[in-house]
């Protein structure tokens, strides 16, 4: 049977997207759900120890959000642009997207902050991107630091008033055009005792690019293409995760981003976890066979995404469904800053 868009969706009342963080980072509500039987039951996000048994493995995506918005005007004109910021291609080369798009041709120059970073843009892509080279003295990412803004999702509509609070608490490698959302739940305090009961906490990296949100537009969802993004995991990292799957012990990925590089990688390499880095565009929906991932925390996604697809490969489309209309009904907090789920 050939699923289609319509099937991943879902009515969500509009109240239940979450437009702030709440206080305390590990308060937020949890849904647990065994994706073998469909049955669910309501935690917070610090019961996950509960979960976790000495042995298994924590894998979390230590990229960080840029302040990859930016407001300029056109050098010959002064019209106001705006650029958001999504692959760095290479040296000052980035792929971005700009608004209003079609007052910005190739050959367009762009000067922001007064004069403090300027842009030329070079090439118009497909999807409607752009390459632009940046021109600039000092460092460049200090620069974006300086004049950026964090590039919050378009669902919320509240100002951010704690751009850390759109960062993980182990962000740290720059790249992200939107946070790895599934780990905003964990606090230091919480991976210490992760760690204290025989957790291996485990990072890679891979830069969130917007083509992860990008509706399907596809009535098939098997002719939908993914956007690439880059991802890296190190020797420690694969050495760790593969001992652990020697002994027994689970691999619990934080996240769709973290589950998607995992795959990627045993996608690769016939099941086997190998020190790689590169860029994916890999699909997971339901009939996909996974490799490497065991468990995983995710939050809640937007109707017909390839998210909610990505999570219905592992669960099952009516069990995703079902556990979906009782978090609405339960009034969860949806999204970005919302509550998460645990699929066991």
């Amino acid at each position: 049977m050939t699923l289609t868009t319509e099937d991943f969706d879902y009515n969500l009342p509009e109240e239940l997207i979450a437009q702030t963080p709440i206080l305390d980072r590990d308060h937020s509500r949890m849904l647990v759900l065994d994706h073998k039987t469909g049955e669910y039951e309501d935690k917070h996000f610090y019961d996950i120890l509960d979960y976790m048994n000495p042995g298994d493995a924590l894998v979390m995506n230590n990229s960080r959000v840029l302040p990859a918005r930016l407001y300029g005007v056109k050098e010959d004109t002064h019209a106001h642009l705006e650029v958001l910021l999504l692959n760095n291609i290479e040296g000052d080369k980035w792929e971005v997207l700009m608004k209003p798009a079609k007052k910005a041709p190739v050959g367009t120059k762009v000067s922001f902050g007064d004069g403090k970073l300027e842009a030329e843009v070079l090439e118009e892509l497909e999807h409607g991107g752009k390459i632009i080279e940046f021109h600039y003295e000092g460092i460049f990412l200090e620069i974006i630091e300086s004049l950026g803004e964090m590039p919050l999702p378009p669902y919320i509509k509240e100002k951010l008033d704690d751009p850390d609070r759109y960062q993980t608490v182990y962000a740290k490698e720059n790249g992200s055009a939107a946070a790895p959302t599934a780990g905003l739940h964990w606090t230091e305090d919480l991976l210490k005792k992760v760690e204290e009961k025989g957790i291996k906490l485990v990072y890679l990296t891979l830069h969130v690019g917007l083509g992860t949100f990008r509706p399907v537009s596809e009535s098939d969802i098997n002719k939908h293409v993914m956007h690439s993004e880059f991802y890296r995991l190190d020797e420690d990292a694969a050495k760790t995760l593969n001992e652990v799957k020697t002994n027994g012990g689970k691999i619990i990925a934080t996240g769709t981003t973290s589950i998607r590089t995992l795959e990627t990688i045993g996608t690769k390499y016939n099941g086997e976890i190998k020190a790689d880095s590169g860029w994916t565009d890999i699909f997971i929906n339901p009939g996909y066979e996974w490799k490497v991932v065991d468990e995983f925390i995710t939050n809640f996604h937007l109707p017909k995404s390839t998210l909610v697809m990505l999570v219905a490969a592992f669960t099952g489309r009516e069990n995703i469904l079902n556990a979906y209309q009782h978090a609405i009904d339960e009034k969860y907090r949806f999204f970005s800053f919302g509550d998460a789920m645990f699929v066991k």
